[in-house]
């Protein structure tokens, strides 16, 4: 997938010092039906963009301006968020259309160019088998897990998933963060200890060339030819790397790795931000409007953790309800429900997927929060 970096450089965002209790100016709380807002946006996210061929169509009111492959794993994940929080079969009514139209959308298989791709997909098609326990979506994961881990190589850059076949020497954190987690997912579904391995020796090659120890800013890639490394701080790699890390510590009990997860949340809250309201920052649209989504989808995953720093705990759970807050009611089109790659303005003109897909995943998040 395009990852439009040069813009980003223009669009960072560096503030103030990163204590636990930095005072921040946050919007003053309102009453919000969370599950209500969730039904509305997530059911608009159905709505507006599914296609009745099995897929999400990449913009609003039915336009399909080419399929994209990565954001439908995305939008999908929202309607599993869904059907997990309501047990409405509704939204599991999706699931096999989606795991059949996708694959005819992408040429009749699940396989791309792109690793990370794949992993977004196979990061979605896992937990369609753990709240369906149908064996062909852990089957699909498995082929794909094959092919994805064949992106691996020690000629560039000692290491890491490369992120297109093409470009075996571009080793990006956007293929290693979700490798990791899904290999560390595999683990705990099947406790094939392969699965594991790979997980700790994705995690430790990502921490060792593309993880900023004294800041917790997680850089965008490595090139292998030039081993040049892009200082890019991007709010899903944060979110990925973040994850895998929660996810080790649960199977392990190793608290370095909670450590780290805390160290790469700190950081965001207060690199990655837009400091006039405390919200995460607008990365820009098309791929990067979903940068945002992905790291609550597993910020919320932090969250849940017992061990968690306390003084982290209020900062975190205060972000986390700031940032819904904001995009529930500055950031949706009430009349549409949509949603645009800015969490602190609506849309302007036609919606597209990427950012609706997003603000969801927040308010989804928000929604299942201590629920």
């Amino acid at each position: 997938m395009n990852k439009f970096l040069i813009m980003m450089v223009g669009v960072l965002v560096l503030c103030s010092c990163s204590k636990i209790n930095d005072e921040y100016r946050y919007e003053q709380p309102q009453a919000v039906d969370w599950q209500a807002a969730a039904n509305s946006s997530t059911n608009a996210l159905i709505d507006q963009f599914w296609n009745s061929e099995g897929y999400f169509n990449y913009g609003s009111n039915g336009s399909d301006k080419g399929f994209q492959y990565w954001p439908n794993a995305h939008a999908m994940d929202v309607v599993i968020d869904a059907f997990i929080r309501t047990g409405n079969q509704t939204y599991s009514g999706y699931f096999d259309k989606w795991f059949t139209g996708i694959r005819a959308k992408n040429g009749n298989t699940y396989s791309n160019v792109f690793y990370d791709d794949m992993e977004w997909n196979a990061l979605t098609m896992l937990r369609l088998y753990q709240v369906t326990k149908d064996e062909k979506y852990l089957n699909a994961v498995k082929t794909l897990w094959t092919d994805i881990i064949g992106g691996w190589n020690e000629t560039y850059a000692d290491g890491g998933v490369a992120w297109m076949k093409t470009q075996p020497y571009s080793k990006n954190a956007c293929s290693n963060g979700p490798a990791s987690l899904l290999a560390i997912r595999l683990f705990n579904v099947t406790k094939d200890d392969q699965y594991k391995q790979w997980a700790v020796k994705i995690y430790e090659w990502q921490k060792n060339t593309l993880f900023e120890r004294a800041s917790g800013a997680v850089y965008d890639n490595i090139n292998g030819n030039t081993n040049v490394i892009s200082q890019v701080a991007l709010t899903y790699n944060q979110g990925t790397f973040m994850a895998s890390a929660v996810e080790l510590y649960q199977v392990t009990g190793d608290k370095a790795y909670l450590n780290d997860a805390q160290k790469v949340a700190n950081y965001t809250l207060t690199k990655c931000i837009d400091s006039s309201n405390n919200i995460l920052r607008n990365e820009g649209d098309g791929d990067n409007a979903l940068f945002k989504g992905i790291f609550m989808r597993y910020f919320i995953i932090l969250l849940q953790q017992q061990d968690l720093n306390e003084a982290y705990r209020t900062k975190f759970e205060t972000f986390l309800n700031n940032n819904a807050q904001i995009a529930w009611t500055k950031g949706c089109f009430q009349k549409t429900l949509l949603f645009g790659p800015s969490w602190n303005e609506p849309p302007i003109g036609e919606a597209q997927l990427t950012a609706q897909a997003s603000a969801c995943m927040l308010i989804e998040a928000r929604a299942a929060f201590k629920k």
